[in-house]
């Protein structure tokens, strides 16, 4: 179903100085030629190289021999050749090429060295001082390849006092703000539902690498590390929590499905038991909805008609959606919102999401396939090009499904690779 791993033609190079131009094909993928070697493992790491590799660029993924990345085996698996594995690796390594290297053999390191001397960037997602021990930290690799950017996710940074504890996403969720103000104010702090830190650094992980890459272009070469501690890709998220508290001392706490200062902004309930959102905080919206549903005395009421108004009778303006939505069934509340041009929204599930016509218009809705040929659903790719759309070439490979071939394309003779793999290397 997809189509051949795109193997790049850049020859290797120190430093990888030539413009972007020169490396890019414009009529390809707008990472086409880009060359990334990935040490990451679970998902702030993988997802970064992951996003990179949807639009173009060549992803090899270092694994270690026989175990493989942990994710192979989270959450929901399916029975493949070599056991079980999991529905997320399929997605979330997509587009990447498996290579087994034992990083505590010389040979191993040996080979990921070759392998960064021909990369672009450099993806990990270790404890800081981990890449150091093995000999292919920063200083190391930027001596083979000064044109090197190296992406750096870890879960406090790569200096300060926490630099060398260990942090998940939750813990960077915890202290980069987000869990404490995500809940009920008489319940403890939640989780959003998903391990949205680890991804939220990973966003900011690919775009320091492009961003770097444009340095790189435009200073004639110069590579950089790019790094990213999860608990700061959470922090600079959350909005005005820091001048608020600096200028006023206010502490955003947890409101649950309202945020005060913002009305109204609600999830509401309806008649057949549906959980719908309706955001009317815009001042000509407010009034939309208001004279939708039969309020025109609120609708012309003229305190409401900022937000600060709304937001000092917030109680009263719930109460009115509240039990209008009570008394409808979900299609109903949406048709009238529809109508009236107020945004609103049914809380989708995946089953939801399955059956909706702008997903699928979209193509938020891929169809790709699992090694034993059975077809079956993935996320679609985001952002949407207009020239250059990202795509899924193929799902996440077999543990060491490209080891030969990469190492042949870094010259290694097959009697080697063999002898390699009876002396544990790969």
């Amino acid at each position: 179903m997809y189509k051949s791993v795109h193997s790049g033609s850049c020859a290797p190079a120190a430093p990888r100085c030539g413009p972007l131009a020169t490396i890019l094909n414009s009529s390809a993928q707008p990472l086409a030629g880009v060359k990334v070697v990935e040490f990451g493992t679970l998902i702030a790491g993988p997802f970064c190289s992951r996003i990179l590799g949807e639009f173009g660029a060549e992803v090899i993924k270092i694994e270690a021999p026989g175990e493989g990345d942990p994710l192979r085996k989270w959450r929901k698996l399916y029975p493949t050749a070599d056991g079980e594995t999991s529905l997320w690796w399929f997605v979330q390594s997509r587009n990447k090429q498996s290579v087994t290297l034992n990083l505590k053999h010389p040979k191993g390191i040996e080979i990921a060295r070759k392998l960064v001397q021909e990369a672009d960037i450099v993806v990990e997602n270790f404890r800081p001082g981990v890449m150091e021990k093995l000999g292919l930290g920063w200083d190391a690799l930027a001596a083979i390849n000064p044109g090197l950017v190296m992406v750096r996710l870890s879960g406090f940074g790569q200096t300060g006092p926490m630099a060398a504890q260990p942090g998940f996403g939750a813990i960077g969720e915890s202290m980069g703000g987000l869990r404490y103000v995500t809940g009920f104010a008489d319940r403890p702090p939640v989780k959003t539902g998903i391990s949205i830190g680890d991804s939220i650094a990973a966003l900011w992980g690919a775009l320091g690498a492009l961003m770097a890459l444009r340095h790189r272009e435009v200073s004639g070469g110069n590579g950089q590390v790019v790094d990213v501690a999860l608990y700061e890709a959470v922090f600079a998220m959350m909005e005005s929590l820091v001048p608020e508290f600096d200028v006023f001392g206010f502490i955003r706490e947890r409101t649950g499905n309202v945020m005060p200062g913002i009305t109204p902004s609600n999830t509401h309930t309806t008649k057949d038991g549906k959980h719908l959102i309706i955001g009317a905080n815009g001042d000509a919206i407010f009034r939309r909805l208001m004279l939708a549903i039969g309020r025109v005395d609120l609708a012309d009421d003229p305190q409401l008609g900022t937000n600060a108004g709304r937001d000092a009778r917030a109680d009263e303006i719930y109460g009115v959606i509240d039990a209008w939505v009570a008394a409808n069934d979900a299609e109903a509340v949406l048709r009238t919102a529809a109508e009236a041009q107020v945004p609103a929204s049914r809380i989708y599930s995946a089953a939801d999401m399955f059956a909706d016509p702008q997903f699928l218009a979209r193509q938020m809705i891929e169809t790709a396939q699992l090694p034993d040929g059975k077809e079956f659903s993935v996320p679609g790719i985001v952002p949407k090009l207009s020239l250059t759309p990202g795509e899924t070439r193929w799902v996440g490979p077999a543990l060491g499904e490209h080891t030969e071939k990469i190492l042949a394309r870094l010259g290694y003779p097959p009697e080697e690779i063999v002898g390699f793999r009876s002396d544990g290397v790969i």
